[in-house]
């Protein structure tokens, strides 16, 4: 587990925790995924001689503090409205890049890597905060890989037609997942939600960044009737 003070914004909220711990409400610690609130929920709860839980649900969790009236709930969101407990909200990584060469610094020695980690390593964005700088640590020690660069931005819509816009977010959500998941396509699928077939379709008719795939299908039915009179740009606007 990384040392508290390394955690992105506990030069803010680790000056309250002994506060926090001598409470008698709940605790409900919340943040993004990997951002290390199941840590610090146990260390709290270690703290204050008490129960925790890693709620999957807000129901979950208030169907748990109904017996745990003093415990402590880590969640991915802030706490329902008109529940009693006291919110401790842990910031990602992208919000204090400041914490990010101490982090991976942390991770290195931990992996009994030498320094310096190449500087790939802690550039933004860094989807999955504490978790993914992990897996980029351990991923660049097993494999020599290192994170692509994203390009800057959303895509700019330039077309008028629905049907263009949404083949260009298409593509921009596509290549974002194939590059945070270092071109590994199980992994994509599943930061895209879709299947390994679905997955091959989109790759087919966008391409893949990672391992340099040209696009191979015609682009859907839809774009391709679009009305010859409607702006769109021919490149899509997104590499």
């Amino acid at each position: 587990m990384l040392p508290l003070e390394l955690l992105p914004g506990s030069a803010q909220w680790g000056l309250h925790l002994d506060a926090l711990v001598a409470r008698p409400e709940a605790l409900w610690v919340y943040g993004g995924p990997g951002c290390g609130t199941s840590s610090l929920a146990a260390l709290l709860a270690a703290k204050r001689g008490g129960a925790w839980l890693d709620a999957d649900s807000p129901d979950l969790a208030l169907a748990w503090l109904a017996g745990h009236p003093g415990g402590i709930v880590a969640a991915r969101g802030p706490a329902p409205e008109g529940l009693d407990c006291l919110p401790l909200h842990l910031p990602g990584v992208e919000d204090h890049p400041e914490c990010i060469p101490g982090i991976l610094a942390h991770l290195a020695l931990e992996e009994g890597l030498t320094p310096p980690l190449p500087a790939a390593l802690g550039g933004l964005p860094c989807p999955g905060n504490l978790r993914e700088l992990r897996n980029r640590v351990l991923r660049w020690k097993l494999l020599g890989q290192l994170p692509t660069r994203e390009p800057a931005g959303a895509p700019a819509f330039e077309a008028e037609d629905l049907a263009t816009n949404l083949h260009h977010l298409e593509r921009f959500l596509l290549h974002r997942a194939l590059r945070r998941a270092y071109g590994n396509r199980v992994e994509a699928a599943g930061r895209l939600g879709v299947s390994r077939r679905q997955l091959y379709l989109l790759i087919a008719r966008h391409g893949d960044p990672v391992r340099g795939e040209a696009i191979s299908s015609e682009p859907p039915l839809r774009v391709r009737k679009r009305r010859p009179g409607q702006n769109s740009s021919s490149d899509g606007g997104v590499r």
